[in-house]
């Protein structure tokens, strides 16, 4: 038996958790706890992992690599490690989780303990679809994300919870199930479904499929991640599932589960698709755009805050594949940078309303205005996390989108600046809708008597 690798140690911690719940947890003040310590203790663990990781070495590091099933034509491995990009969306993950279940403490009254162990199974998952380097072992991951997301929204969400919770899980259901064919298909071909090893088959020669193929698969891999992302046009659940899953479900979702979208086309469809990559990204550049413009214009019509914020989602991300299919160093390494940097900003904006929604009870930006005067630490915060949002420079929301225009400007594939100009545009959408935003919700005078009884 090899020596158990710290990316192990961190993936299995939050099971750890849940068997220890499931055993020995008994109140539901225990329960809640019990949740916070588990996801505590493994973003300390994560910190050691960043810690450990050597910046100057490419490739995985602090590999974990053991047959799991074997068959006669095939292994599937417990095959684990991180590298450049996945060590930042394993930190974004461990840090989030924390603050999700602390914000759970007071608005959770029902099923408690079954409600903190979806989401430590939810964290377990997350971790896993960003260190898995087995294809199936990746697609397990991939899938048992869907359950705990489905009844956290279903559950312990708002009215129309079962809608979106349905609707959720179909949409991303459909998706997977191509990208299952296409692992599968893979997997068959080359003997193998680890990805390095499929990989080093594909430079050397030993696979080789032709140009259809590459497409079809690269459009298989590709659908399953523009439903997570979510790309326009295949975006219409999430703003559904945003504003009816509970605040820690709509942090969880912005902040880590849309990014494995993101971070499957970077993981997979790039290197093991580069043809296909290149075919297609003018097409997936115009998609981005277009998301870029549209989720910025839909966010400027909302009355309820939590949709505004959901809607720019879908902005925010489309600068996120605009800057994967620049297929640049610079569209590619923005593109991360705002995985991260969106995760935590979004993130933080929906536990911001959050706070708002369990003191008034009401998401509409009418029922409030003149916060500031009433709770001005948390308008102060709020402010910084809206400037981060809408990219202004100082804060981590601008580095991410200036590197990713940087690289649409200069893309020799995308082959044009319009890309670039147009995204542009999708930046002061941002500012309007967000800054309008905060007006009507936290300046002005006091109008509806009950936010003057708000603690700060």
């Amino acid at each position: 038996m090899e020596d158990i690798s710290l990316v192990t140690v961190v993936l299995m911690l939050p099971l750890v958790g849940l068997l220890l719940m499931m055993l020995f947890s008994r109140t539901e003040q225990a329960y809640k706890w019990a949740a916070l310590v588990t996801s505590l203790v493994t973003f300390g663990v994560s910190l050691l992992l960043v810690r450990n990781f050597n910046t100057g070495v490419s490739g995985l590091q602090m590999v974990q690599n053991v047959a799991w099933i074997t068959a006669d034509s095939f292994t599937i491995r417990y095959y684990v490690g991180v590298d450049g990009i996945s060590i930042w969306l394993v930190l974004l993950t461990t840090f989030i989780m924390p603050l999700a279940i602390l914000a759970s403490f007071n608005p959770i009254k029902d099923r408690v303990r079954l409600y903190y162990m979806f989401m430590l199974l939810m964290e377990w998952a997350m971790l896993g679809v960003f260190v898995a380097q087995d294809l199936f072992l990746f697609y397990i991951f991939w899938e048992v994300t869907l359950v705990p997301m489905y009844f956290l929204i279903g559950i312990w969400g708002a009215e129309e919870r079962i809608y979106a919770a349905v609707k959720f899980f179909l949409y991303t259901m459909a998706g997977s199930l191509l990208m299952l064919l296409a692992i599968l298909w893979l997997g068959n071909e080359a003997g193998t479904f680890s990805v390095p090893d499929i990989l080093a088959k594909l430079n050397n020669g030993d696979l080789t499929f032709s140009t259809a193929t590459g497409r079809w698969l690269f459009l298989a891999f590709g659908i399953a991640f523009a439903i997570k992302v979510p790309m326009w046009p295949l975006h219409s659940w999430l703003p559904d599932a945003h504003v009816q899953a509970p605040t820690a479900g709509s942090v969880i979702l912005a902040g880590v589960l849309l990014k494995m979208g993101t971070y499957g086309f970077v993981r997979f469809n790039l290197p093991l698709f580069p043809e296909a990559s290149e075919t297609f990204a003018p097409y997936v550049a115009v998609l981005a755009v277009i998301g870029i413009i549209y989720g910025a214009w839909v966010s400027y019509g909302q009355k309820d805050v939590k949709k505004l914020v959901a809607y720019s989602s879908i902005s925010h991300l489309g600068f996120v594949m605009l800057g994967i299919f620049a297929l640049n160093p610079a569209g590619i390494q923005g593109s991360i940078l705002q995985m991260v940097n969106h995760g935590i900003s979004t993130g933080s904006l929906f536990l911001l309303v959050g706070v708002l929604y369990e003191r008034r009870h009401t998401k509409l930006m009418s029922a409030f205005g003149g916060i500031w005067k009433v709770m001005p630490v948390f308008a102060a915060l709020t402010l910084i996390v809206t400037l981060s949002s809408m990219g202004l420079p100082g804060l981590n929301g601008f580095i991410g989108e200036f590197t990713i225009l940087l690289g649409a400007f200069s893309s020799p594939v995308l082959n044009t600046p319009w890309f670039a100009g147009l995204a542009t545009a999708g930046v002061i959408l941002a500012a309007v809708y967000l800054l309008v935003m905060f007006e009507k919700v936290f300046l002005g005078p006091v109008k509806v008597e009950a936010n003057r009884l708000l603690k700060d």
